[in-house]
């Protein structure tokens, strides 16, 4: 039996991050992506040059195109992530341009959260220091599927093959030993522009892709069908209407996999199941939706579903947990300690939390965990053990990025604290439960 055509028009889409260590010529490497790939528009081109004739440079410096903050120009580096949207006729890109700074770990934790591929450029002369394994630690940590090592500056290295080969070597074999599942190296100079967007003259023992030949042609996979389906529920519509004082849908977006009428589903966390009635999206009645599609579904049963309730196939959904292991990359300048009380945001369900422990620290540059190290600071990454006033439905995150990961919020003022991802960053999550929670305050004694 054939299954129903799904329309989902992102399989042209590619999102990517860019990290690397401090001068290594990594926004001019965005630049000149940018500008060779003609995704420039004039007015950003005069600008540039404006600003570089200004700090005395004869040519247009292109990594200005990225380092948009003032404070970014004014002391040349990289401080924010900077997304910037631009199209081939082959593919769509959304790209995130993170800081290289070891104070800016989060930045990167932040753009590459989304990203597909990730490209790590080292400098020639330096090869793979002790940042460019952190950022391959992240990309690993984050489940990013194609990692690009560009060893920019080979001008200054006079193109030497010899110097590509052990750096490439080098940074491969780490690489694959945090599990990448795939590293792709390229000899560039992002000043000349070689193999950035056209081929190198000076490099002709390179026969492989340019930069923007490899983003193009890259697979990425968008076929939802081999994740599971998972459901968050935004919103639940009930029309005030007498014409539909019956009806009663759930709206939002598919967060991963395909749901079809019929299908037998449970609502967690209270673990009730129905079968799917009807689905609509944007307006018209479908067989089968898939992510990330957003889509209004019916059940044949009345359930107490509200928002931030999940609907997953009766068969594979998660199994709800108050206990939960993670790893968690702290985002805020204040400190992360245990017994703190937060809001845990997953997916459309914000709960009570409480941190109950933080058993390590992950030391990137080799991996080593720091046990025991009594708070989490800005840029740390490790891991915790969180108890939640209500049941969630988390995957691992090794599973889906989508609904393995959460935020902690502060919730006094609503500050986003942490990023989590369910599950050990890279190795099975301690089978470890939780010690019984203490009586805390009114509110919080969970």
């Amino acid at each position: 039996m054939t299954s129903p055509t799904i329309e989902i028009n992102d399989t042209s889409l590619l999102r990517f991050a860019t990290a690397g260590s401090v001068d290594d010529g990594k926004s001019t490497l965005v630049g000149r992506l940018l500008h060779d790939s003609k995704s420039v528009l004039a007015d950003q081109l005069e600008a540039v040059e404006l600003a570089s004739r200004n700090r005395g440079q004869a040519a247009p410096d292109l990594a200005l195109l990225t380092d948009g903050l003032r404070a970014e120009r004014e002391q040349g580096i990289t401080i924010d992530v900077a997304y910037r949207y631009f199209a081939t006729p082959r593919r769509r890109f959304i790209l995130a341009d993170t800081p290289g700074h070891v104070q800016y770990t989060r930045n990167m934790v932040t753009g590459a959260s989304t990203a597909e591929l990730a490209i790590i450029l080292v400098d020639a002369r330096n090869g793979v220091v002790e940042q460019t394994r952190r950022h391959a630690a992240v990309a690993a940590l984050l489940r990013v599927p194609h990692v690009v090592l560009a060893v920019n500056k080979m001008d200054l290295v006079d193109y030497a093959e010899t110097v590509f080969a052990a750096i490439a070597e080098e940074f491969t074999r780490y690489a694959t030993s945090l599990g990448v599942p795939e590293v792709t190296t390229i000899p560039i100079s992002a000043l000349a522009g070689d193999n950035v967007v056209t081929p190198s003259s000076v490099m002709d023992w390179y026969g492989g892709p340019t930069v923007l030949e490899h983003l193009e042609t890259v697979p990425v996979s968008h076929d939802p069908a081999p994740d599971p389906a998972r459901f968050p529920v935004q919103y639940v519509i009930r029309p005030q209407t007498t014409e539909h004082h019956d009806f009663r849908g759930y709206a939002g977006q598919i967060a991963s996999g395909v749901l079809r009428v019929g299908q037998q589903v449970v609502a967690l966390p209270s673990g009730r199941t129905s079968t799917i009635e009807s689905i609509d999206v944007l307006g018209r009645p479908v067989t089968v939706a898939a992510a990330p599609q957003s889509v209004t579904i019916t059940l044949a049963d009345d359930l107490d579903i509200s928002r931030g309730d999940m609907i997953a196939p009766a068969e594979g959904a998660a199994e709800p947990v108050r206990d939960i292991t993670a790893t968690v990359c702290h985002l805020h300048d204040r400190p992360l300690t245990p017994g703190a009380r937060v809001l845990l945001k997953h997916t459309t369900r914000t709960v009570k939390a409480i941190v109950k422990e933080i058993p390590s620290r992950l030391t990137l540059d080799d991996l080593s965990q720091h046990p025991e190290p009594g708070q989490l600071v800005a840029n740390d990454i490790g891991r915790v053990v969180i108890r939640t006033a209500e049941p969630l439905a988390l995957d691992a995150y090794a599973d889906s990025r989508h609904t393995g990961a959460f935020l902690l919020i502060d919730p006094s003022d609503g500050a986003t604290l942490t990023g989590g991802m369910a599950g050990d960053a890279f190795a099975e999550a301690a089978a470890k439960t939780a010690p019984a929670p203490r009586p805390d305050d009114e509110g919080w004694d969970f």
